[in-house]
């Protein structure tokens, strides 16, 4: 458990084949409800790679567990060595090989943050090849919510060009590191002066903070097109 409600699960193909994909990408778990109506859950994945995944790596999602949710269900039931069904990878929410900016913003609340775990090895291969910066504000309520914080604060003690920002609205840790905020990434996003000339902004997370996040971009100037954006919903 990542979290009180978070899970961190680890697959491998049954077939024995390897799960190649882009950073930023996700994969659709598919099952169906108790009365036998098919549905599918989509999954970013968390795995940390830079090459094409081989057989037998683990594929790497984080679940929030939803109380009375299906997919909860499935989860929760399945034991070690467990399977399910699922397809992919999709999505277009990656960093691009064109992107020339000096500065991306990544923003994230839960497990919205889960994309940019994976982009970790790219993005310490951009800081060294194109000596980029990059700012990450994660939203979330307490310090035990902070999904792969320690991961993230490891990353940043270790590249000075990549800033680790959590956003606590609750509860704050009892002696916490200058870049801790108090509040809603949306409350401290101007404090990083977005500009158009020098940055590409990430929005993933819970849908109002993202909506939020990009009205405060496109005021600061950002065109569209540098906004890349991921609603994350909770179903059951």
């Amino acid at each position: 458990m990542l979290a009180p409600s978070v899970a961190h699960l680890s697959f491998i193909r049954g077939d024995g084949q390897p799960l190649d994909y882009i950073p930023g990408q996700f994969i659709q778990v598919h099952f169906t409800y108790a009365d036998g109506t098919p549905t599918k859950r989509s999954y970013s994945l968390a795995t940390i790679h830079d090459h094409a995944l081989g057989a037998g790596e683990a594929v790497e999602i984080a679940v929030s567990y939803v109380p009375g949710g299906a997919a909860t269900a499935l989860f929760e039931g399945l034991e070690i060595g467990g399977s399910v069904q699922a397809s992919g990878p999709f999505g277009r929410f990656c960093l691009m090989p064109q992107d020339a900016n000096r500065r991306y913003l990544l923003i994230a609340t839960g497990t919205g943050v889960t994309p940019y775990r994976a982009m970790l090895p790219l993005l310490e291969k951009q800081i060294v090849e194109r000596g980029i910066e990059v700012v990450l504000l994660f939203g979330a309520r307490n310090p035990d919510e902070l999904l792969y914080g320690d991961e993230f604060r490891a990353f940043a003690d270790a590249h000075p060009s990549f800033r680790f920002v959590p956003c606590l609205s609750r509860e704050l840790p009892a002696d916490p590191h200058p870049d801790v905020r108090h509040g809603y990434v949306q409350q401290f996003l101007d404090e990083f002066s977005p500009d158009a000339a020098t940055d590409i902004a990430y929005l993933c997370g819970n849908p109002n903070m993202v909506d939020a996040c990009f009205e405060q971009l496109k005021a600061a100037g950002l065109p569209i097109p540098l906004i890349r954006r991921e609603k994350y919903v909770s179903s059951k």
